[in-house]
């Protein structure tokens, strides 16, 4: 199985070029270049690594298995058997960080949620969405800060713009863009009836340097105003944030994490890149129009999730079908199944 990923993505044959690269007098010319062949040289090394060690170890249980099978030894099948469960993790996670090789997955991303209609409900599961991608983050002992947040009127948050860094987090996060639906007895209904709440994800990588957008002066209305979040007396006082729009697309970007009003429109700027950038991605793939009507329209027609916790209890992965019948240990983070399959799913579509 491994054989085969390795074949596609000519991992042995990326490092060795890289290598060459490397041994070039000008590599280090270009810094920010040299950081990123670095980065993805180390990272392919240990999916090698960790290919070979997974042969290795398979090869020394198929001679053990035959010399237990040979002498009926009941406690060394068992042992094998055992090791053979642990390998097979082993290769499924080798497997999938072999999917995260797109050209934008090694970057850090940007993760937006919006509360849908719906007031305090659909802000209150908001707020349960960005808990859930932040207990994933921890998880996975990566980063994130809060770029940008509109509290709820009574509860949750109408918006939240996270900043997320580690290793490949765009990759892994990319297929979260979508309506996100919850159904439950609402906490905050006297008469305990059944609500359904919506709230949009929107995921865009973070660029570099390295990667040039060009935003004419024309093109923008910058916007200040006062910080709503947290940041004591000097936030609320002064108008420290900043709005972006760009007008050719409707893009909008804000920031209110910094007391600066000048490192807020540096943070804003760094997101419009950032997000034209995914703009321009996204009509070389002609997906463009259906995003856009993702993110614009959160409602019943362009779901990719629904979470269910009563009147049974059940997430649901509309675009692959899986499912997890615990939805409480979905919302404290465990997220990786559903994201792994789309890594298959994705990958599967370019193949």
């Amino acid at each position: 199985m491994l054989g085969g990923i390795f074949e596609k993505n000519d991992i042995e044959d990326k490092i060795q070029t890289f290598d060459q690269k490397i041994t070039e007098s000008n590599f280090w010319k270009d810094k920010l270049s040299a950081q990123k062949i670095l980065k993805e040289k180390k990272f392919l090394e240990n999916i090698f690594n960790n290919f070979n060690s997974a042969v290795n170890e398979l090869e020394n249980l198929e001679e053990l298995l035959e010399l237990a099978s040979k002498e009926n030894d009941s406690v060394v099948l068992k042992d094998c058997l055992e090791k053979l469960n642990l390998l097979h993790n082993q290769i499924k996670k080798t497997e999938v960080e072999c999917f995260l090789s797109g050209e934008n997955d090694h970057l850090d991303t940007y993760l937006e949620i919006h509360a849908g209609a719906g007031g305090t409900e659909s802000q209150d599961w908001a707020h349960m969405l960005r808990r859930m991608y932040s207990k994933w983050i921890e998880k996975k002992k990566c980063k994130f800060e809060i770029i940008s947040e509109h509290r709820g009127d009574e509860a949750g948050i109408k918006s939240s713009t996270l900043k997320v860094t580690g290793p490949y987090m765009y990759g892994w996060l990319k297929s979260e863009s979508g309506v996100h639906r919850l159904v439950r007895i609402s906490p905050f209904d006297s008469g305990a009836r059944r609500h359904t709440s919506f709230a949009s994800v929107w995921v865009y990588p973070v660029i570099d340097d390295s990667i040039k957008i060009d935003i004419k002066e024309n093109d923008i209305r910058i916007d200040t105003y006062r910080s709503s979040g947290a940041g004591g007396q000097h936030v609320n006082t002064t108008d420290s944030a900043v709005r972006i729009t760009h007008l050719p697309t409707k893009i909008v970007v804000q920031c209110q994490n910094e007391r600066s009003q000048h490192k807020n429109k540096e943070t804003c700027f760094n997101m419009l890149k950032a997000r034209l950038y995914k703009h321009e991605i996204q009509k070389k793939e002609n997906v463009s129009e259906n995003l856009a009507k993702s993110k614009t329209d959160i409602g019943w027609g362009h779901q990719i999730r629904s979470y269910v916790l009563q009147p049974y209890q059940l997430v649901k992965d509309l675009r692959n079908n899986l499912e997890n019948t615990d939805p409480e240990s979905v919302l404290n983070g465990e997220i990786d199944s559903f994201l792994e399959a789309s890594l298959y799913k994705t990958k599967g579509q370019k193949n």
